[in-house]
């Protein structure tokens, strides 16, 4: 390339082009110039539509790609980067099909629960029919304590679950119980474990949900139904005996147990329970012996060591006592109740460095356990 085709200026035009231009002059003027405009258009329009297409194509590709990252984000439990994606998209217009959905459920998976139902519940009324929307919706009420709201929703996820999957009876039964419809919430506790919601097990499975409830003297009734359409119907009894005892009546408790145990005396669970009743009565003898029966029929279990040794403590043995807390210990090092009972039986026996050393564990177990409860009460309010 020659200087002076470098310092040409922008409006001059070679020769070779000048006469370039002149034979393309010539060979259109030879055309109609209907065809002529016909050919223009034809190559003016394609490459539009091409270049246009190609650029909502462009638009359309990052929402889906993004949508895609956000799943796998909820996916790996990255919520907030998900939500913050998610929240992104949603600002676009239109959004993407389907954010609402998967918004919701990413505050439900954060347990942003009120968030989650605004946006679930948007999505609903896109997608009636979206049976996950509805499951989370109907269990974001369930949480928020919306129970009449959320009842429909879990009665429409529910009727389309297997058999296999109980939870949805579960929740509804209790949606029930707390919205005192208590003919509903037996039947649906009686098809989680199937049997007949009349029937003296279906009264004993909705007294054993009641009581999970803390609903114990609405427990009680159900019971002594339960007893009355079967006289040797299994626990019934050592339920009944069990919320006596919690309403600090071991006397009724007593009396519950030894007919629970008239019915079916191999249960190690009545055995301790029925020497706790013993103790809060005084009775250490009967106690000791009920609690050796419980040792025998189940030798794993820390409860009876440890009841075992306060009452061996309380007749005056504390080696005696020390011998079965040691072993409650052995069993469950962490637990510090059994700590504390045996540093007192190492006290009254005059090891006082080993009585200190365990008062000290037990301070700290206390202490941690204390952190870890506020702790879990702050998760569960934030």
């Amino acid at each position: 390339m020659g200087f002076a085709s470098i310092s040409r200026r922008p409006w001059e035009t070679p020769a070779s082009q000048r006469s370039g231009n002149r034979a393309a002059h010539a060979h259109a003027g030879g055309l109609p110039l209907s065809s002529f405009l016909a050919m223009f258009a034809a190559l003016s329009v394609l490459p539009f539509q091409a270049v246009f297409g190609a650029a909502q194509e462009a638009v359309a590709r990052p929402s889906g790609a993004d949508l895609d990252r956000a799943g796998i984000l909820l996916e790996r439990g990255r919520l907030d980067e998900a939500i913050g994606l998610l929240e992104n998209l949603r600002q676009r217009k239109p959004p993407p099909s389907g954010i609402e959905a998967k918004l919701g459920k990413a505050y439900f998976k954060k347990r942003s629960f009120q968030q989650a139902i605004a946006h679930l519940k948007a999505a609903l009324d896109e997608s009636p029919e979206d049976r996950e929307t509805t499951q989370l919706l109907g269990l974001s009420l369930y949480s928020t304590g919306q129970l009449d709201q959320a009842i429909p929703l879990l009665e429409k996820v529910q009727s389309r679950l297997p058999a296999t999957e109980f939870d949805g009876w579960y929740l509804l039964g209790v949606c029930y119980l707390k919205t005192q419809q208590p003919d509903k919430a037996r039947t649906a506790f009686a098809r989680m474990f199937a049997v007949p919601p009349e029937s003296g097990a279906g009264h004993l499975l909705f007294a054993q949900m009641m009581v999970r409830q803390h609903l114990e003297e609405k427990a009680v009734p159900e019971l002594e139904k339960a007893v009355s359409l079967d006289s040797r119907l299994p626990m019934a009894h050592f339920l009944l005996g069990e919320i006596y005892l919690y309403k600090t009546d071991p006397q009724r408790a007593l009396e519950e147990f030894q007919k629970e145990l008239a019915i079916n005396s191999t249960v190690w669970l009545v055995y301790w329970r029925l020497g706790d009743a013993y103790t809060r009565l005084e009775k250490y003898d009967e106690a000791e012996r009920a609690l050796k029966q419980s040792i025998w029929l189940n030798e794993s279990f820390t409860g009876s060591y440890l009841l075992l040794g306060e009452v061996e403590l309380k007749k005056g043995n504390p080696e005696l006592g020390a011998g079965f807390l040691e072993r409650a210990l052995k069993l469950d090092p962490q637990n510090d109740f059994a700590h504390y009972s045996l540093a007192r039986a190492y006290q009254q026996m005059g090891r006082t460095e080993e009585a200190n050393r365990h008062f000290e564990i037990t301070r700290s177990l206390r202490a941690e356990k204390k952190s870890d409860e506020q702790k879990l009460f702050q998760d569960v309010t934030r």
